[in-house]
C-alpha cells in the first residue's frame, strides 16, 4: 500500500489553452476511462486528483482486517497516477483536505448528532468536487472539467439553461447526488460516461489496457474506514473535544410510553428496525428522533408513510423556479423509485412535496430530487 501522498502545485496558466480538459481522477475505473475516452478523441487533457482525507487520522478505527473498498484512499491516488503515466498526460495531486473537512465531514457529523441523516456524497460533489476543482481547472488553463459521473448534461437552446439528465444506465445513475450543481458548474463540466453502461466502460478500460480495468468499485465513504458511521462519529467527536450525549435516553411509542433506553440519538436513523436495543412482540421502526429531549420515537411500519413534506435550500436545475404547482416524479433516497407528486415552490429556496401515494421513511437530511422523465428539475434537503 502506498503510504505517502506527494502534493503538487499545478502550473498557473496566464491564459486558457484551447480545448484543454481537466479530468477529475479518483483512481477508479470510471474516471480513468474518461481520460482514455477524451484522449482517444484527440483532446488534450490534464489529470487532477484530490486528496480529501488524511487516512492516518483516527487510527483507532483502522482495525487489522482487510481495507474496505472506499473512494479517495491513498491507493486510489497512486492508481490515478499510474493511469496518467500509462496514457502519458500530466497529472497533479492537490490537497483539498481543509475544504473537505469543513464542507463535508463536519456537517456530516453535526447533522447525525442533530437527528438528521445526511448525504455526504451530495455535499462533496457540490462543494468540493466541482466548485474548487473547476476553479483550479481554470487556473491551469483548462476550458472544461470532465468527471466519471454517470449522468448527462444537455443544453436547452429554447430556455438557455443547461439541464441535468439521468444516465442512460439507470442502474448506475448518479443524478440524485448532483442536484446541487449550479448553471455555471454544469456549463463548465462534462460527463463522458453518461451514455455508456458500466459494462461498456469496463470494456473500454480493458481495450485501453488501463491498469485499473478490473478494479472493484468503491462502496464506502472515504473518511469512514470501517463503514461504521457511529464509530466514526464517536472518534471524530473525541478528537474535536466534543462530549456526546451518550447517557441514558428514552425510546418511546407515539403515545409517549417508554419501552426502551438508548445511549445516543446518533445510533439511529428514520426507518431503522434492527439495533434498537430491546425485544418487542412485533416489528418496530424508528419514526422520529428528538436530540433535544434525547428521545427516539418508534412505531409500526404504517406510521412511516408520509404524503406531504417540505424541502429547503432548493436548487432549480433544468428549469426556473415554477410560478405554479407542477407535476414531477420525486426521489427521496438514492435507491428510491421516483414517485408521482406535486411540487410547489414556497419562496426562492423552499418547496412543498405532495405525493400521490404515501411514501415510506421520508428522512430529514436526505435529499428530495424532482424529475421530469430523465431531466432533473431540481432538488432540496428534506426538512
Amino acid at each position: 500500500m502506498n503510504t505517502e501522498t506527494q502534493f503538487e502545485t499545478p502550473p498557473q496558466a496566464e491564459e486558457t489553452q484551447s480545448g484543454l480538459v481537466a479530468v477529475a481522477m479518483s483512481g477508479g475505473v470510471d474516471s480513468s476511462a474518461v481520460a482514455a475516452v477524451l484522449q482517444q478523441q484527440g483532446r488534450p487533457i490534464v489529470g487532477l486528483t484530490m486528496q480529501l482525507w488524511n487516512q492516518r487520522r483516527l487510527p483507532e478505527l483502522q482495525g487489522n482486517g482487510p481495507a474496505q473498498h472506499r473512494c479517495c484512499s491513498l491507493d486510489d491516488v497512486y492508481d490515478a497516477k499510474r493511469v496518467a503515466q500509462h496514457l502519458n498526460f500530466p497529472h497533479y495531486v492537490v490537497n483539498f483536505e481543509e475544504q473537505f473537512e469543513k464542507r463535508v465531514v463536519r456537517p456530516f457529523v453535526d447533522q447525525y448528532l442533530s437527528g438528521r441523516t445526511p448525504i455526504a456524497c451530495t455535499n462533496c460533489n457540490t462543494d468540493v468536487k466541482f466548485e474548487p476543482l473547476l476553479r483550479m481547472a481554470r487556473q491551469i488553463g483548462a476550458e472544461r472539467l470532465a468527471t466519471g459521473h454517470y449522468a448527462r448534461i444537455r443544453q436547452n437552446h429554447e430556455t438557455g439553461r443547461h439541464e441535468l439528465w439521468r444516465a442512460r444506465d439507470e442502474s448506475k445513475d448518479q443524478s440524485y447526488f448532483l442536484w446541487g450543481l449550479s448553471q455555471e458548474q454544469l456549463a463548465g463540466s462534462e460527463f463522458p460516461l453518461g451514455e455508456l453502461t458500466k459494462e461498456e466502460v469496463r470494456d473500454l478500460a480493458r481495450r485501453a489496457n488501463l491498469p485499473v480495468a478490473e478494479k472493484p468499485e468503491s462502496m464506502e465513504l472515504c473518511f469512514v474506514p470501517t463503514g461504521n458511521y457511529v464509530q466514526f462519529i464517536q472518534a471524530y467527536s473525541r478528537e474535536r473535544g466534543i462530549s456526546l450525549k451518550e447517557d441514558d435516553g428514552e425510546i418511546v411509542t407515539e403515545e409517549g410510553a417508554v419501552i426502551g433506553r438508548h445511549n445516543g440519538v446518533h445510533h439511529f436513523t428514520i426507518g431503522q428496525r434492527k439495533g434498537l436495543g430491546f425485544a418487542a412482540g412485533k416489528p418496530l421502526y424508528v419514526l422520529s428522533i428528538d436530540p433535544e429531549k434525547n428521545r427516539v420515537v418508534v412505531g409500526d411500519d404504517s406510521a412511516l408513510r408520509t404524503t406531504v413534506f417540505e424541502v429547503e435550500d432548493v436548487n432549480w436545475v433544468s428549469c426556473a423556479k415554477p410560478e405554479a404547482p407542477m407535476r414531477a416524479n420525486v426521489k427521496i433516497r438514492h435507491k428510491h423509485e421516483p414517485s408521482p407528486a406535486i411540487v410547489e415552490a414556497l419562496g426562492a429556496t423552499r418547496a412543498r412535496i405532495t405525493f400521490d401515494q404515501p411514501q415510506r421513511a421520508v428522512t430529514p437530511g436526505q435529499a428530495a430530487v424532482f424529475y421530469n422523465e430523465a431531466a432533473v428539475l431540481g432538488g432540496g434537503w428534506i426538512r
